[in-house]
């Protein structure tokens, strides 16, 4: 259930924003920003074994600062938060468009991709 009817967002006059639209607008942000972080976790081993280990590197590092976000927003991305202001709703993928089976074991199946490309990354790199 979408809340409100419509929403004044920010200082001075904004226009207003229809919930549906600002959660539609909040989930893909989210859903882009999934996509990217996902993208990295996935090119960390192929780089790491193809012999680009700065890139894999790099890509390590982008994905640890936002393990550091995860980890001091109680293992929350911000972007729920943000999209929970614009619904009652709170199902898994609520607040990005994923099948509900993924948003549901996004951390386990992601996590468990990223610590396996570290340990690809980590091999190489002492190779």
């Amino acid at each position: 259930m979408i809340r409100g009817s419509v929403l004044s967002v920010g200082r001075g006059y904004n226009p207003p924003v229809h919930p549906a639209r600002a959660l539609r607008l909040v989930k893909l942000v989210h859903t882009a920003v999934w996509a990217f972080f996902a993208g990295c976790i996935l090119a960390i081993p192929v780089l790491a074994l193809s012999g680009r280990l700065r890139a894999a590197a790099t890509l390590s590092l982008v994905v640890l600062g936002e393990v550091l976000v995860l980890a001091a927003n109680r293992l929350r991305c911000p972007l729920t938060d943000v999209a929970a202001r614009y619904t009652d709703e709170r199902a898994d993928n609520f607040d990005i468009y994923l099948p509900l089976w993924l948003a549901r074991h996004n951390k386990l199946v992601f996590g468990t991709l990223y610590a396996l490309g570290e340990l690809v990354l980590a091999w190489r790199w002492l190779e």
